[in-house]
């Protein structure tokens, strides 16, 4: 739980986690959400999610299992401080 003190020990045991969870949880930390995207007239334009295949919709959740590992992680305090980014990555 990270409270405000140790942040480095916090880090490594928070990316170590995020490492065993799955490789797909660490790129959406390092480069935000996956969103499903398809070509149209030459502009790559967000898939809407009826048409997201079970791929899709997996990569997408990745995000939110960061989410919730990292609020998991977090004390009341630091909790409000993160609760409104959008992102894993933004946290």
């Amino acid at each position: 739980m990270f409270c405000g003190v140790n942040y480095q020990f916090w880090k490594v045991r928070m990316k170590i986690l995020m490492h065993s969870t799955d490789k797909g949880v660490c790129e959406a930390i390092e480069n935000g959400p996956f969103i499903p995207q398809v070509k149209n007239d030459d502009v790559f334009v967000d898939k809407p999610r009826s048409e997201w295949t079970g791929a899709d919709s997996k990569k997408a959740k990745f995000d939110w299992i960061a989410k919730n590992i990292i609020t998991s992680a977090l004390s009341c305090d630091e909790f409000f401080r993160v609760s409104q980014c959008n992102f894993a990555k933004e946290m």
